[in-house]
């Protein structure tokens, strides 16, 4: 690899690197030489950033859970609109889309990535689910206090297969991502 190139937000760089290794070949194959042979530099650029690689992997997670803010804010913002159905069905697809399914396999094989997120992160070592978790959560709560849900609605067990059903229907690497009406379908008969 050539020395002395500049990198423009090398950081960057290489979670792009990195989430494009993780799409196309799973997380089997996300190894630091990958990453820095995707991203067209020196392995000795990762850890000028990265004391060593589970790091790199803990900032990456967190950068691409950050990113879910704004559909976790989305979902908050469609309280009382539309139908409860139809906010969760939207709220899934974009929660669950290619990269945070990606990295969801990613946290749960490697330990020492599951440790270093739970240091940082009092939902537990599974960020992307915990996320998701916590916004479905809050919305069904709003949704019930709106009148929209039934007063008797178990929150907890509702949130609960909304997102690990929700996860199963978008886990397969193989197949396709699930169509709306797919998880539409889902939803409606978790809800209903």
């Amino acid at each position: 690899m050539p020395t002395g190139v500049h990198l423009r937000d090398a950081r960057g760089q290489l979670f792009d690197a990195a989430e494009r290794v993780l799409l196309r070949d799973g997380p089997n194959a996300l190894t630091s030489r990958a990453v820095t042979d995707e991203a067209g530099c020196a392995k000795g650029v990762l850890h000028r950033y990265f004391p060593d690689f589970d790091a790199f992997l803990a900032a990456l997670v967190r950068d691409r859970a950050a990113a879910l803010e704004e559909e976790t804010r989305a979902l908050g913002a469609s309280v009382g609109t539309g139908t409860v159905a139809g906010n969760l069905t939207r709220a899934l697809l974009s929660l669950f889309g290619p990269v945070p399914v990606a990295i969801i396999p990613l946290i749960t094989f490697r330990d020492a990535l599951r440790a270093r997120l739970r240091e940082s992160d009092p939902r537990g070592g599974i960020a992307i689910l915990a996320q998701a978790t916590t916004a479905i959560s809050a919305y069904l709560t709003a949704e019930r206090a709106r009148g929209r849900l039934p007063a008797d609605t178990d929150i907890d067990a509702l949130t609960l297969s909304l997102v690990g059903g929700g996860h199963l229907l978008f886990a397969d690497r193989d197949a396709d991502p699930p169509t709306e009406a797919t998880v539409g379908r889902f939803v409606a008969g978790v809800v209903g």
